[in-house]
């Protein structure tokens, strides 16, 4: 089907439900947007990550990144005593990281290697025959699982993803008058617009009480109700270790400041930020930034401690991407070299991913661990402590 027909087929489905419900909130638009099995950009496949996609991932820029997850699931491994280990990644895409956290333990460490399985969380059928074929070298290790059983799993391990919270469909908002209304989309001359209205859930008002937050009159901003039901499911599925989230996003009291009176909402094709959400119905990618200090604190809650929270560039340091590219060139020509430092920088120049993406690590079941990612001895020995990733 051709990409104009499949953006108006998705807007006759939602101009549909809305004919006969009213208006939808925006968390169901988006879910129609991304979700839908045949039309939605994630569940239909046509998603597309890397040069010839919509938008980069870590794991599509360099190797590096993966290499460096799975060094740290060792450190996990050994803490949690050694024996089987079980990884969970949720939304993994093409199947770049596990590949590559697979391929480096493999290679240098083989007794994890031997005890671990990996289990990979995703939804579309389309998306996990692509996987299927990439990680047909490791078949043995893979499991694939259903997004509703993961709250049943009982792992010992990690849950792991990059890049998933930020997908979920986000309830958006504005200030108005004093009071919190609520961005619902509804028929617009012929199309489909947005329309502001009472909150569809008390849920939204108690967010921003709880984080202490008041908008500014016309600051919009979106609430992301559905990562707090995906943390719990994992807190739920997880019996004794971690909770690794890299995603791109801030804490709470820099992401709802007046700084970012329109949001932090946008649509991705070619590589190009759009605004536009009412246009490429299910060709475009839609994305909020992640709100971590609610991670955090919904997480206590349902059972995971805090263990630390970075940005991405002082994770990848201190696990030592440095030495690792430079392990990776040796034997090569030195413009091979070059090049390849080059495109790792990306990774870890502040001011782009290496800052804007963080790495949230929480814990259940353990007593205070040390991670090597989570060392604080990189420039100086700057600290990134508990109260900085409040934005205190």
């Amino acid at each position: 089907m051709e990409s104009a027909a499949i953006s108006e087929r998705l807007r006759q489905v939602i101009t549909e439900e809305i004919r006969a419900q009213g208006p939808v909130t925006f968390d169901r638009f988006m879910e129609f947007c991304l979700y839908h099995p045949e039309y939605g950009y994630y569940a239909s496949g046509r998603a597309c990550r890397g040069r010839e996609g919509d938008y980069y991932t870590s794991p599509t820029v360099h190797h590096v990144f993966g290499a460096l997850i799975a060094k740290q699931l060792v450190q996990m491994w050994r803490i949690l005593g050694g024996e089987k280990f079980e990884v969970v990644e949720m939304g993994g895409g093409e199947g770049y990281l596990c590949l590559d956290v697979l391929d480096y333990v493999q290679r240098y460490e083989a007794e994890f290697y031997n005890l671990l399985f990996y289990h990979m969380v995703e939804m579309s059928p389309v998306v996990i025959e692509r996987q299927k074929e990439l990680l047909s070298d490791h078949s043995g290790k893979v499991i694939w699982d259903a997004v509703e059983h993961v709250g049943e799993m009982k792992i010992y391990g990690c849950f792991l993803s990059n890049e998933l919270v930020d997908a979920f469909p986000v309830h958006r908002v504005v200030q108005e008058g004093r009071r919190l209304k609520e961005v619902f989309v509804d028929s617009v001359q012929g199309g489909l617009g947005e329309v502001h209205g009472d909150p569809s859930t008390p849920e939204l008002e108690q967010y921003f009480l709880r984080l202490g937050i008041t908008l500014t009159e016309g600051q919009r901003a979106e609430v992301n109700l559905g990562a707090l039901r995906w943390l719990q499911g994992v807190a739920k599925g997880l019996e004794r270790g971690f909770v690794v989230t890299i995603d791109y996003g801030y804490p709470a009291q820099e992401l709802y400041s007046p700084l970012r009176g329109k949001g932090t909402f946008l649509c991705y094709r070619g590589h190009q930020a759009l605004t536009d959400p009412y246009g490429d119905l299910g060709l475009q990618d839609m994305t909020a930034h992640v709100d971590f200090t609610s991670l955090i604190e919904w997480g206590k809650e349902y059972g995971l401690q805090l263990t630390g929270l970075l940005p991405q560039y002082r994770f990848l340091l201190a696990l030592g991407i440095l030495d690792e590219v430079a392990r990776m060139g040796e034997g090569k020509e030195e413009w091979e070299g070059m090049a390849e430092r080059l495109t790792v920088k990306n990774l870890i120049l502040p001011g782009g991913m290496g800052e804007t993406f963080k790495v949230l690590i929480q814990h259940k079941g353990i007593q205070a661990p040390q991670l090597d990612g989570l060392r604080g001895n990189i420039q100086g020995g700057e600290q990134w402590s508990t109260k900085q990733s409040f934005g205190l």
